[in-house]
């Protein structure tokens, strides 16, 4: 019978007797929180782990306890360097892990920005571009080296209930900028570019999913106010206490990196292939009038939405001037 895993599972108990060797994996985002824990969790399980990071030093200082649990396990992990602010980095990373030509089994889009204050990359904005676009090219660029079976998990979040994506304008030209709007729509980017990338590679056995972390004290909050955060945690708490349920609770990191590694390696690829996943399970999709606050589950239908994300793909090529 298959073991039951739910908001409070770690990474650890989700791979427990798991044995990774022989598996290669790709995790972005390794510098600090959900990566590293992610990373780490993959290795101490006998994972070949390559990590990608803007900052390598930041990166190296904080990995050190991925390579200790690595080398202890037979896993192994190595940096590889990743601006996802920078097409010109992206594509000079996937360049690189291109001419190595080391397959993969599994990619965790983990890294990303929220509630930024406005602001570009390549000419996009920042949330989007960010969030997005650099995962797009990166993914689809390096998709070749994904083996048969493989899988994409792609972090999303339950702020993907602040937005769909805006095909019109995309960079906020013409609306004025919210930073809770811009992140809501780079989210619904992220479920929306695994419901595609799913429907485009599920022919040779490799999957693709959208999972939501949790609630968790990373650096990924470094761009909002404490007091406006504790003001809205109260409001949340208050929110859901009125509704039966319980305050707001943060995960731990271990906690938040488990659906990650549960939708890579434990979960049945046709259970969740194009789906949406939180607390190690899939969600199940929930009226957009239903009141939802980021404790409750569910997504939302527009994020799933296959005309959208074929929509959302092809104005992605667009923008990054490629295509997949």
């Amino acid at each position: 019978m298959a073991k039951v895993f739910g908001e409070t599972s770690t990474t650890d108990e989700v791979l427990s007797g798991v044995n990774l060797k022989g598996k290669r994996v790709l995790v972005t985002g390794v510098s600090s929180g959900l990566g590293v824990e992610t990373a780490r969790s993959l290795a101490a399980h006998g994972a070949q782990v390559v990590g990608a990071a803007r900052d390598l030093k930041k990166a190296d200082a904080a990995t050190d306890q991925v390579r200790k649990d690595g080398a202890g396990n037979g896993g192994s992990f190595e940096v590889i360097a990743l601006d996802l602010a920078s097409l010109t980095s992206v594509r000079a990373c996937a360049d690189e892990l291109l001419r190595k030509g080391e397959p993969f089994d599994v990619i965790i889009a983990n890294a990303g920005v929220m509630a930024t204050p406005f602001g570009h990359t390549d000419g996009f904005e920042t949330q989007f571009g960010t969030n997005h676009l650099g995962h797009f090219v990166l993914v689809n660029r390096i998709a070749p080296l994904l083996r048969p079976g493989g899988r994409l998990i792609n972090l999303a979040s339950a702020g993907h209930r602040f937005a769909n994506v805006d095909l019109e304008d995309p960079n906020f030209e013409h609306t004025p900028y919210d930073p809770w709007v811009a992140y809501g729509r780079s989210k619904t980017a992220n479920i929306l570019f695994a419901v595609a990338f799913d429907a485009r590679h599920r022919g040779r056995g490799i999957r693709a999913v959208a999972v939501h972390p949790g609630g968790i004290q990373t650096e990924l909050a470094r761009h909002l106010d404490p007091a406006q955060l504790q003001a809205t945690i109260d409001r949340i708490s208050t929110q859901s206490t009125a509704e039966g349920g319980q305050p707001f609770k943060y995960k731990t990191i271990p906690q938040g990196a488990a659906t990650s590694v549960w939708a890579g390696f434990v979960a049945s690829a046709e259970e969740i292939g194009g789906r949406y996943c939180e607390n190690c399970h899939v969600s199940q999709i929930v009226p957009a009038d239903k009141l939802l606050n980021v404790q409750s589950e569910g997504v939302l239908a527009y994020a799933l939405d296959p005309k959208t994300a074929e929509a959302l793909w092809r104005k992605s090529e667009d923008l990054v001037g490629e295509h997949f």
